[in-house]
């Protein structure tokens, strides 16, 4: 997936990572918090590996962690924007996106797809539900999900 680079790789005096909130970069605050850091996907729709609408791509670690139903989402090729993503976008839980991408496979159709379209467009010209930086609002599905398996 092509995407701009809004982080720095920083280091503590440790060795550690550190924080996404301390790893952003000033440019890359305004890229997420107009949404203009998804522009280079476009590349991946042209090249047939994504789509414009359908569940958001997400990290390979977290496979392990779906449940049988969740992994429905991988149904469909992953999409710029989606169902989750206009419900409420990075304020719902883990649980309430996986449930509503799992929604859209089941619910997909030409008509929701251009719905999806028009309300991302809206939100996005209202910067709506934008979070700059998920991680000071949510742990990583891994993490939450680490602890109840």
């Amino acid at each position: 997936m092509i995407k701009f680079r809004t982080m720095r790789n920083a280091y503590d005096t440790g060795g550690e990572l550190l924080s996404d909130s301390e790893r952003v970069t000033t440019f890359g605050r305004l890229l997420r918090s107009t949404s203009l850091d998804e522009l280079p996907e476009l590349w991946n729709v042209l090249k047939g590996d994504m789509s414009l609408v359908g569940p958001r791509p997400l990290l390979m670690e977290y496979l392990e962690y779906y449940t049988d139903e969740e992994m429905l989402r991988h149904a469909v090729r992953p999409g710029i924007t989606g169902l989750a993503q206009v419900s409420g976008r990075n304020s719902t839980s883990w649980n309430d996106r996986l449930a509503i991408d799992v929604e859209y496979v089941r619910t997909r159709s030409i008509w929701l797809d251009i719905k999806i379209i028009f309300k991302t467009i809206y939100q996005v010209f209202k910067r709506e539900g934008v979070v700059v930086v998920p991680s000071e609002i949510y742990q990583k599905l891994s993490d939450e999900r680490r602890g109840s398996l």
